[in-house]
């Protein structure tokens, strides 16, 4: 770990937490958009699976797609059934299919993941600002905020794919809301992502990194789901989704947000001990 220049006069304390959006802080399991991905698909008549579908998860939305489409067991799929390879057409076609259906459903997909509110109001009594990001552009997050609001959740910052050059995994989202929270160092500052891209984003930000395996999309249920699954097979997905985001740099990796406020006091010891993410 590199040291501080203590003549910066850093104090040492985080100054801000961002906030991904599903399978972080709403919709548990992050279920939304895997299933309107599948569905896209397959009215082009390609099937692609829930594993293919979460895979570029975190990416912004026609990014996504065009993950999807690149991968070469999809694009053979497509080759053989139109006859031709994909192009960016395409890309833009699903695209457009993908938004109002995503619009359709994500209300109903916007709940809170139990315990957000407390942590987050932790967060602000420790003087912390709350930044947030997200794949979705503001159509859709337009949505999503309305329905955070009915629960009480508001955030200081919030920075779309749609408003920046490139979405994850360039560190261009992070660098934005520390920019309006006014925020820096940006070791000063913790990001909170279910998606290995997330996490790289984080990483490349210079921020210290939390992945979210057990409410994420790397986990993939619904806490419903996850009670159906044998004490085994919980722990072997959990150990998955935790070593995904490890790999992808996280600094820590917690089950969900409701385990964040000790993750934030063992960042502000390793800070008070000279350390950089």
């Amino acid at each position: 770990m590199r040291t501080f220049d203590h003549r910066h006069r850093y104090d040492g304390k985080l100054k801000a937490v961002l906030f991904d959006w599903a399978g972080t802080i709403v919709d548990y399991g992050s279920c939304a958009p895997a299933a309107v991905f599948i569905e896209v698909f397959r009215d082009r008549g390609v099937e692609i699976t829930i594993a293919e579908a979460r895979e570029p998860m975190g990416k912004a939305k026609r990014d996504h797609i065009e993950s999807l489409l690149a991968m070469p067991r999809i694009a053979r799929a497509w080759q053989e059934r139109h006859d031709r390879a994909t192009r960016d057409g395409d890309i833009d076609a699903l695209y457009a299919e993908f938004l109002p259906r995503q619009l359709a459903c994500l209300a109903e997909h916007s709940v809170l993941i139990p315990g957000v509110l407390p942590v987050i109001d932790a967060c602000r009594r420790r003087g912390m600002k709350i930044g947030s990001s997200t794949g979705y552009v503001r159509e859709l997050m337009d949505v999503v905020l309305r329905e955070a609001r009915r629960q009480r959740l508001e955030v200081d910052a919030m920075v779309c794919a749609s408003d920046v050059s490139q979405g994850r995994p360039a560190p261009w989202m992070c660098l934005e809301n520390a920019r309006r929270l006014d925020v820096s160092p940006m070791a000063a500052i913790v990001a909170v992502d279910d998606t290995p891209v997330g996490i790289e984003a984080g990483v490349s930000a210079g921020m210290w990194t939390v992945g979210v395996a057990l409410s994420g999309n790397e986990m993939g249920l619904t806490p419903a789901a996850i009670e159906r699954l044998s004490p085994v097979e919980r722990e072997q997905r959990l150990e998955r989704a935790t070593a995904r985001l490890a790999e992808a740099g996280a600094h820590f990796v917690i089950g969900s947000v409701a385990d964040l406020l000790p993750v934030l006091d063992a960042i502000e010891q390793r800070l008070a001990a000279g350390e950089r993410p």
